[in-house]
């Protein structure tokens, strides 16, 4: 983690980035390729990172505040000073497990929504850094979940649209004022 992205890990009053919610256009678009990591792509990386603390959050992807970039930060660690955010320009998954698991997901977008989700147990996805360079890693468990999550939002894709139990989603959709009818189901 660079010097220039590194933020302290708390609340702020005011988080620099408004979070979009369940419902609006800007979550259901594609993201862009960002063609340079800059000064401006590290200052949102800041930003995209004080607004996931301040939510309490672990992961946040650009489309989530409105910016259509392929630009996630992802956190599993917040109450950890120690382990620095992960940056994930561009990412791509080049390889997922045949093993898949059920967990519960919530999303900053779709606030005190939490439902069950099967996502492949393990992904290798390559990415820029923060810097620019080209990284590669293989993740598993909370971090495999976290990635692919947020790396659905550059899609336009949104956690609810992958739940099996409609009529649960639907129940807890209601509950929390959000309408189903934003919710556009994919196939895992």
């Amino acid at each position: 983690m660079s010097a220039e992205v590194l933020v302290e890990k708390k609340k702020l009053k005011t988080p620099p980035l408004d979070i979009h919610y369940l419902g609006d256009r800007a979550l259901r678009q594609n993201a862009k390729r960002i063609a340079k990591v800059d000064r401006e792509i590290r200052q949102l990386v800041k930003e995209m990172l004080q607004t996931m603390y301040s939510a309490d959050g672990i992961g946040l992807a650009a489309p989530q505040v409105g910016i259509q970039k392929q630009l996630i930060v992802v956190d599993c660690e917040p109450d950890n000073p120690a382990t620095p955010p992960l940056v994930l320009i561009n990412p791509t998954i080049k390889q997922y497990s045949d093993d898949v698991c059920l967990f519960q997901e919530g999303c900053l977008s779709i606030p005190g929504v939490y439902m069950d989700v099967k996502r492949p147990e393990m992904i290798e996805v390559v990415y820029k850094d923060e810097q620019g360079r080209p990284q590669m890693m293989i993740a598993t468990e909370m971090l495999s979940r976290a990635i692919q999550h947020e790396m659905d939002h550059l899609n336009g894709v949104l956690f609810v649209d992958r739940v099996e139990n409609q009529l649960a989603l639907t129940e807890e959709l209601t509950k929390h004022k959000f309408s189903h009818r934003a919710v556009k189901p994919v196939a895992l």
